[in-house]
Formats: structure tokens, sequence, C-alpha cells
């Protein structure tokens, strides 16, 4: 049986030739907090990165430095947490203050969601990213005129877009961006992966892409214990829990080196879904040469 491979030969590289480093530094370190943040609140990835871009200066800002406030949200009547004044739009204003960079991303999503005035803009398609940039203007998330322009700007320069993009129907695997000079994002039955490289720990990988460790274990389905071997594909998402529509039917052949927990990694869906779909035992080794339906 021909083998049906996870990656396709086309590359896109997010970023532009020449554009800010210090930019696309920031792009890389918080892209993973940024689709964190789209799959649970279905805003596109695209805006938060952006946003975060030109509220914060890519990183760069007091307000980012030393109250790690990447969005410039200021206090509001409901904030009851710690706060730092800053001269905005008058003298002494009160900005949030937060304890690390991930909360601030959380908030500036709870922050459009539950506010009534943002309410449109979640009717929008995830992939309209112009008509969020023009909304949130709209809606009086800056005073700078030309704040939504801004916005799509920084999007198309460094083609943030990509990252809202789904999966096209029937590809299992394609290259979607340029994380940094040593790994590349890939994306695979609707979900991101990287493919570890020698050197590579939980650790190293939670820092580049912005997701926990404790998460990266978990949606990849191994212990606390596990090290990472170079040629492993760690997923920035939890995993589907079947193969993707197109395998329907499909049928793996087992390779010399395959485990279980390769052959589900290999088609992004979760381990115990292959075993259930195979009516295999949990301890059940698979052997080359074995045939293994994916869906």
């Amino acid at each position: 049986m021909k083998r049906l491979y996870l990656f396709l030969a086309v590359v896109v590289p997010l970023f532009v030739l020449g554009q800010n480093a210090r930019q696309t530094d920031y792009i890389n370190q918080f892209m993973g907090m940024a689709i964190q943040q789209m799959e649970k609140y279905k805003i596109p990835a695209s805006i938060t990165l952006a946003q975060g871009l030109l509220e914060s200066g890519a990183g760069t800002s007091r307000l980012a430095r030393e109250g790690n406030n990447h969005f410039g949200i200021k206090c509001g009547l409901a904030w009851k947490g710690p706060y730092m004044l800053m001269t905005d739009d008058a003298p002494n204003e009160h900005f949030r203050v937060y304890s690390s960079a991930e909360e601030s991303y959380e908030d500036h999503s709870l922050f459009l969601r539950q506010n009534q005035r943002y309410a449109h803009l979640f009717s929008l398609s995830i992939t309209d990213y112009k008509g969020w940039a023009h909304g949130l203007k709209r809606a009086g998330y800056a005073t700078n005129p030309n704040y939504a322009l801004n916005l799509i700007q920084l999007i198309e320069n460094f083609n943030l877009y990509k990252l809202d993009a789904a999966p096209h129907k029937g590809s299992l695997g394609r290259e979607i961006m340029k994380v940094s000079a040593d790994h590349k994002v890939f994306m695979c039955n609707h979900n991101f992966y990287v493919v570890v490289k020698a050197g590579d720990t939980f650790k190293s990988l939670s820092k580049e892409l912005g997701v926990s460790q404790r998460k990266l274990r978990k949606y990849n389905e191994v212990d606390k214990g596990y090290a990472l071997k170079e040629g492993d594909i760690v997923y920035l998402l939890e995993k589907q829990k079947r193969a993707d529509k197109s395998l329907k039917g499909y049928w793996h052949q087992v390779q010399q080196g395959e485990s279980m927990h390769s052959i589900a990694q290999h088609y992004g869906m979760r381990l115990k879904t292959l075993y259930k779909t195979n009516f295999l035992n949990a301890d059940h080794v698979p052997q080359p040469g074995d045939l293994l339906l994916i869906r």
C-alpha cells in the first residue's frame, strides 16, 4: 500500500525579508499565545498579534516592560488588580498591570468578549482581519484615526493572516509559516505543530512558542519524563479526536520504528481513538507490515 506522507513540498514563509527584526522576534515569541486565544475565544490570531505589536511597540513600551500590558488596556471600573499611571489621552491614566504576558493576552480576549461594544465583531469570519480591524476602530478601541489601517498593514507585511486560515480540505499537512531560524510551524488536521530538532526540549519549545511545557506534554500525550527526540512532532493545541475526514476508510501500513503514539501524531489524532478504531488494547505494540485503520 502506498504510504501517505504528512508533509507537502510547498513552502510558504511567514515573514517578508528585510522587515524589522524586533517585530519578527515579537511574533516568534507570542504567536503561540495568539493561536491559543483564537482557538479559545474565536478572535483572529492575526488581529491579536497585530494589536500586541502596535500597542506594545513590539514589546518595548513601558507598559509591556514594567506591567506586562501588551494591549494598552486601561483599568475601567471592573478592574480590581494592580495598575500603573501613564499619560495617554490624558495625564496619569490608570493602566492594568499583569503578572505575565500570558495573563495580558488572556485578559485582552476577555476584554473583547465581555464588552458589548465589540459583540458584533464575533459575527465576522475568523479570516476577515480587515473587518475586525475596522470594527475595533469604530468601536473605540483606539483614538488614532489610522488605527485600522495600521493593523492591516502589520498583518499584510508579516503575512499574519496565514495564522487564521484553516487547512485546505483534504490536505493533511502544509507548512504555513516560519517561526524562527530554527523551526517552522506546520498544520495537520486543523492543528499547528513543529518538528523537533536535535537539542530541543519541552522547555526550549515552550519559551519559543509561548505554550507552557505542561500543555505541550498534555496535547502530545506524553508524561513528564518523556525526552523529545529529533523528528518528533509536537502539537501546539489539543489534538482532534479523529483523523481528517479525507482519510475515511484509509489503512496505514506500519513501518519499521513506528509506534501507536508516533502514528497518532502523524495523523494529528488522539492515541485513544487509534486504539479504539482498531479494537486494540492499550499495551498493543504494532509490527512492521501491520495495517491500522485510521478513520
